[in-house]
């Protein structure tokens, strides 16, 4: 079993910057791919970057050039940076990892960009 923290939401005005954080459970190295997602009140939860435990990144063509995704495979941790914020980037956003085969998510954090 993995447990995935999230840290780091807020509310911020547009144009400005938040960095979520996701630390999962478990011996070093041991997560493979990690991610976030972010869901929108009445809308699908929706990929936002993913990253390999290489450090392989995919992202959302909403996200790209504005977020970095990022790890620490000693601390099981991906992070998400992002800058230039809009209202549309408001939804609360979750935290996904895979180990063994096996897919985690954590409990999400909100994330409020004012206009």
């Amino acid at each position: 079993q993995v447990q995935l923290v999230e840290s780091g939401g807020g509310l911020v005005q547009a144009g400005g910057s938040l960095r979520l954080s996701c630390a999962a459970s478990g011996r070093p190295f041991t997560i493979n791919a990690m991610g976030w997602y972010r869901q929108a009140p009445g809308k699908q939860r929706d990929l936002v970057a993913t990253i390999t435990r290489g450090g392989s990144t995919n992202y959302a063509d909403s996200a790209k050039g504005r977020f970095t995704i990022s790890r620490d495979n000693l601390k099981n941790t991906v992070y998400l940076q992002m800058n230039s914020l809009k209202p549309e980037d408001t939804a609360v956003y979750y935290c996904n990892a895979w180990r063994d085969y096996t897919n985690y998510w954590g409990q999400g954090t909100q994330v409020t960009v004012s206009s």
